[in-house]
């Protein structure tokens, strides 16, 4: 199965990898044997086999025309990988400001508390990839390295340039013992362990909605050429989150960066792609290098659109979330009730935040549980460290 194939297949996965994967080859077992058996029957019967009848007959007609259509290589290695840990390094690309830090407090707290968890054996180190040249108060807290943020006026204002840079410059500089990488962000909270969703050189990542490469065609095509192959092969994804190959984001990383930069120096696709232009750079420097990702709605949710947990990973709270007092989505307006992380730009939110009214989606009452729990447990948060 090609990696198209695979993206296809792993879009609408809600439930367990591994629980397909078991009934998968719980057919293949059961059609085996039957196969074998009926192998016996044609040959004369079951007992003229002996004691080793079964495999031999299998083996038999295996010889001449085995109609038995042989396992993919890609399912094969699947199937392998959950028997083993396959860890993989977490990276939270931040800035030292106030709004930043609280998120990224929050964030480690849940990705610790679910490491610790039996299923949580795939997540491995975590860094926080810290792109302000600097420390800051958080270096005793959250395993931290210091990056430098891009030249003064090269990023334009779009603070988000930095990430591909921040990037280079922790995998040229740190040691990373794990093989695959997480790409995260402040605002991502495990809901649950994360097991790794790669297979090989194939990266699992998350489809944006609003990521729509064939919408830009004529843009798209300035950085990645007709030659190079059709627009669907730029992923609908950003580069967060993303699980990875470290040796594929070796490559990926220095086009990943010099792509953002020309997008945001061309006014057509600067106005074009606005304040995703980062995520579609990701998404062009991948297909420049013949990486294609599986797809996984299943990686997270994004309150107050996504209304149940599902079966999800990560919770992204990008979005504000309003609401009446009777539970009703006000979106675009301000609510009687309301979380939005711009709200606490240059304070963390309060501890103990006013739980939603009834009615209101198990999402966002998740969520709102989650950030008091961290606020609750984390030492001087009201200093905003």
């Amino acid at each position: 199965m090609n990696a198209a194939a695979r993206k296809a297949a792993g879009g609408g996965a809600r439930g367990s990898a591994a629980a397909a994967l078991l009934l998968v080859a719980a057919g293949v077992v059961a059609f085996l044997i039957s196969y074998g058996f009926l192998a016996m029957v044609l040959r004369g019967g079951v007992g003229g086999g002996g004691g080793g009848g079964g495999g031999g007959g299998v083996a038999g007609v295996a010889a001449g025309r085995d109609p038995v259509v042989p396992m993919p290589e890609w399912m094969r290695v699947a199937g392998s990988a959950r028997g083993r840990r396959r860890p993989f390094h977490v990276a939270l690309t931040a800035t030292d400001a106030a709004y930043s830090r609280w998120q990224c407090r929050v964030m480690y707290y849940w990705y610790k508390r679910m490491q610790a968890r039996p299923e949580g054996a795939d997540m491995g180190g975590f860094t926080r990839v810290l792109h302000s040249g600097k420390p800051d108060g958080l270096m005793d807290e959250i395993p931290t390295f210091v990056v430098d943020p891009l030249p003064a006026g090269k990023d334009h204002g779009y603070v988000v340039l930095n990430r591909p840079w921040a990037f280079v410059q922790w995998l040229q500089k740190a040691k990373i013992e794990e093989e695959y990488i997480l790409m995260a962000e402040p605002d991502h909270i495990f809901v649950k362990p994360l097991q790794n969703l790669a297979f090989d050189n194939d990266p699992a990542a998350f489809p944006f909605f609003y990521i729509t490469p064939s919408e830009h065609e004529k843009i798209i095509r300035k950085y990645y050429p007709e030659e190079r192959g059709p627009v669907t092969n730029v992923d609908p994804i950003g580069n967060s989150p993303v699980i990875i190959k470290k040796t594929l984001l070796d490559k990926i990383a220095p086009t990943w960066m010099n792509v953002s930069i020309q997008m945001k120096e061309d006014q057509e696709t600067d106005k074009a792609f606005g304040w995703v232009l980062e995520m579609y750079a990701y998404a062009v420097a991948s297909a420049l290098h013949g990486v294609q990702h599986i797809l996984r709605k299943d990686f997270m949710i994004q309150p107050p659109f996504d209304t149940k947990l599902s079966n999800t990973f990560i919770i992204h709270f990008t979005y504000g979330c309003d609401y009446t007092l009777k539970g009703v989505l006000t979106y675009g307006k301000i609510g009687e009730w309301r979380f939005d992380k711009r709200t606490y730009q240059d304070r963390p939110p309060p501890r103990n935040l006013t739980l939603p009214p009834p009615g209101v989606p198990e999402s966002v009452v998740t969520l709102v549980k989650m950030v008091n729990e961290a606020s609750a447990n984390l030492p001087r948060w009201d200093e905003g460290l």
